[in-house]
């Protein structure tokens, strides 16, 4: 029986390790709290572990049971439009609030697709502006406005 390695899985692997990494690295300058009272670089920490056990089983994967892959064409659409929504939040959520850039930004990334209907990318920016609402805002209790100072409110 032959063996197939994928070097893509290896390769998407080994930068989930090191992305993971980082994240783990950058938590440990801040406190970690206990897991009752979690400090500011609990979820990095948690986070970065996840993201490095994902890279590994990745990794694993890529080097028992590998794929050849086809790649199909790029999907420039979906790339440009994810890209711009990323950037929009970050440069408008103070101005705007976490609302109406949450709103924005999930219904440029659904509308990403071509597949997706004007009417269900509505109710997914929708519901995603509030899951969004619920956890960063009143879950964490993140400092960010619900209505920013660019409209007025």
């Amino acid at each position: 029986m032959e063996r197939r390695r994928s070097f893509p899985d290896v390769l998407a692997g080994g930068i989930f390790v090191l992305i993971g990494g980082a994240f783990v690295v950058g938590s440990l300058g801040y406190e970690l709290g206990t897991p009752l009272r979690m400090g500011p670089g609990a979820f990095p920490a948690l986070v970065g572990g996840a993201v490095i056990a994902l890279g590994l089983a990745i990794v694993i994967k890529g080097l028992i049971a590998g794929e050849v892959v086809s790649f199909g064409p790029i999907p420039w659409r979906a790339v440009t439009v994810i890209v711009l929504a990323v950037l929009f939040f970050g440069f408008t959520v103070e101005g705007f609030g976490f609302v109406p850039t949450s709103a924005v930004t999930a219904l440029l990334t659904t509308l990403a697709s071509s597949r997706v209907r004007p009417l269900t990318a509505v109710a997914v920016a929708a519901g995603l502006t509030v899951a969004g609402t619920l956890i960063f805002v009143f879950g964490l209790q993140l400092r960010i406005p619900l209505w920013g100072p660019w409209l007025g409110l």
